[in-house]
């Protein structure tokens, strides 16, 4: 079942548009460039639908594994550092590639900035410059459920320590954004 999961997602992946940037081992991200599909109002920017913006996505195979069904302090300070590095690993090539000159805003999806358990995360990306908020459903509850239910899928298949904490019914979404000068000002210099 998880071998069909991982073909699953990775054809998902290559059908909207996703893409490896770097092949450095120590990266987690994957990009993809999408037009706003609405207005993200930044600290003292506005995007506007059709804008053009970077989202980023979790390298699922990359990323550390839960151990004894928890993450410990080790797990934390090892995600962290190949964050921060992998949001240098982009800003680099948002800097360099100049089919990224129109991008406005770096950000995305995540539920692992929900509320409770998970509230040191949303301190964290907010201490990083992004502005976090609250998930836009494009499909209502129903739609939402569908895409929790398959993030809950993809974390069975790619890190299935980290199950315990992840209950499918309590999955809680939120959305990260910066822009693009904040990005490479925060993260362009620390190549």
């Amino acid at each position: 079942m998880r071998f069909l999961v991982r073909k699953l997602d990775d054809i998902i992946r290559k059908s909207i548009g996703v893409f490896e940037f770097s092949y450095d081992e120590n990266c987690l991200l994957r990009l993809q460039v999408i037009r706003a599909p609405r207005t993200l109002q930044l600290p003292n920017l506005t995007i506007e639908p059709g804008d053009q913006v970077l989202l980023l996505h979790l390298w699922n195979e990359r990323l550390p594994l839960f151990s004894a069904g928890s993450a410990d302090m080790a797990w934390a300070r090892c995600f962290l550092r190949l964050i921060n590095y992998s949001f240098c690993l982009v800003a680099g090539y948002l800097h360099d590639d100049p089919q990224l000159s129109e991008v406005r805003a770096v950000g995305g999806e995540t539920i692992l900035l929900s509320s409770g358990l998970h509230e040191a995360g949303r301190r964290f990306v907010q201490d990083l410059g992004f502005t976090v908020t609250p998930y836009h459903r494009r499909l209502g509850r129903f739609g939402e459920f569908w895409e929790n239910f398959y993030s809950w899928l993809i974390i069975w298949t790619f890190n299935p320590g980290s199950l315990p904490s992840r209950s499918l019914l309590y999955l809680s979404r939120s959305e990260m954004w910066i822009s693009r000068e904040a990005f490479l000002q925060r993260f362009g210099k620390r190549r």
